[in-house]
């Protein structure tokens, strides 16, 4: 797909951006300062910028008039931040910037903007996914259902009421454990979601956007989900592979 720059001091964002672009296709390109930026542009030239505008040692306004100015400013820039005036966002827009993220980024706004940025004269990218609502059976309900006795609660058993399932090798590796219920509640409630969250990213094989869109959840939460439990997301991919 596309050579994404993402430019910010904040690992967490870093992270995350980094996660869901590498899930849409798209190679990504990580710094967190101005001076790393500069690096990987001069080595390459990336097909979209993600800019923060407050960084450290040069913010991303002064870096931005900088590749301006020295006419390396020849793709799409879209500048990020949480804290930036109208006026600045309005500077970098004359500058050159595409567009402008307010943080926190919601993932429909990201892709959208990636996407946008990515057709600046190219070809028509593919429409960015339509995340869909769908409902979750809670575990409440689950343990109420007469035919399951709570000491034959299985993970299958829980999330397929009886549904054929993926071979045992491709589930994650507590996908047929029996859940111990004399624990406490937040234990339990752990090692249910981690094996929901196995369990489905097995079956779509490793695709972020149909487990999201299986399990009811907008995606930048279920990333931060997933890495709360220790899911291991390269599990899916490699099954599928």
């Amino acid at each position: 797909m596309a050579n994404i720059l993402v430019v910010d001091d904040e690992l967490g964002i870093r992270d995350l951006l980094s996660e869901i672009l590498n899930d849409e296709g798209h190679h990504v390109e990580l710094a967190e300062n101005a001076a790393q930026a500069r690096a990987v542009r001069q080595r390459m030239r990336p097909d979209l910028v993600l800019l923060d505008i407050w960084m450290p040692d040069t913010d991303g306004v002064t870096l931005l008039k900088e590749w301006a100015t020295t006419g390396l400013l020849n793709m799409p820039v879209i500048m990020m931040s949480g804290h930036a005036t109208i006026e600045t966002a309005v500077e970098a827009t004359k500058i050159g910037a595409q567009s402008f993220l307010e943080k926190p980024i919601t993932l429909q706004k990201l892709l959208k903007a990636v996407e946008t940025g990515l057709t600046r004269n190219a070809a028509p990218a593919p429409a960015a996914p339509v995340l869909r609502r769908s409902s979750l059976q809670s575990v409440s309900t689950i343990m109420a259902q007469p035919m399951l006795m709570a000491s034959d609660l299985t993970v299958e058993a829980a999330m397929t009421a009886g549904q054929t399932l993926p071979a045992a090798g491709q589930m994650g590796p507590q996908a047929r454990q029996q859940f111990e219920l004399d624990r406490p509640l937040r234990e339990a409630r752990d090692e249910f979601e981690k094996c929901y969250f196995e369990y489905h990213l097995a079956r779509e094989g490793g695709s972020m956007t149909r487990v999201a869109e299986k399990t009811g959840l907008e995606r930048t939460h279920l990333y931060r989900k997933l890495k709360q439990l220790g899911v291991d997301l390269s599990r899916g991919k490699r099954s599928a592979a």
